[in-house]
């Protein structure tokens, strides 16, 4: 063999055992070479093993963040709902002041009873009236006589002197009215309040 045929050779011998080490350099053939077909479909198991346990992460991450969405969103609406059940706090509370006008042409029996009968049902009507739209927006008016005074609701203006003791801290009279927007007390209910009378020494 001729001394060029010889370089050529050791040239194409010299590649091919470059092309073998590439070959062996990649992942999946690092894994496999020189294994029989059982190593083989093993390490492939092993390997789809831990594709299906990251596949599983990601899921469950997947779901955590679905789930952290939604409530998101059902926290602003419920967020936006209260700030709607509230927007007009200050509106209802300035019509309040002719609720109780027409409170106090109504306590005043005497006064009350000398008016035309036609002229205090058309009153009455348009008081009853203006209370009904003021329930539908969820204001309602603090049925307080006969409760115990709770300083949490009421505002107390006076006492009372009672000789019944079951009535001794029981708010016996309502000076002014008082309302809950949706629950909330918006404004407290100014009461007088049953007191024993102390016997003197």
């Amino acid at each position: 063999m001729s001394k060029k045929e010889n370089e050529k050779k050791e040239t194409v011998d010299q590649q091919i055992v470059e092309d073998i080490e590439i070959v062996a350099d990649t992942d999946e053939d690092k894994s496999s070479f020189g294994k029989t077909p059982q190593g083989v479909v093993k390490d492939l198991k092993e390997k789809l093993k831990i594709c299906e346990g990251e596949r599983q992460e990601y899921l469950l991450g997947w779901q955590r963040a679905k789930a952290d969405f939604i409530n998101a969103r059902k926290e602003e609406e419920k967020a936006r709902e209260e700030f709607k059940k509230f927007a007009n706090e200050n509106l209802l509370l300035h019509i309040l002041s002719v609720m109780d006008s027409f409170e106090m042409a109504f306590s005043n029996k005497e006064a009350w009873e000398k008016a035309p009968q036609e002229w205090r049902i058309g009153v009455e009507y348009i008081y009853s009236q203006l209370k009904k739209i003021l329930e539908g927006h969820g204001l309602l008016q603090l049925h307080s006589i006969g409760e115990r005074f709770n300083p949490m609701v009421h505002e107390s203006v006076g006492l009372v002197p009672t000789d019944n003791v079951s009535k001794d801290g029981v708010i016996m009279e309502v000076v002014s009215s008082g309302y809950s927007l949706h629950g909330k007390v918006v404004r407290a209910p100014r009461v007088r309040v049953g007191e024993v009378k102390k016997e003197k020494d």
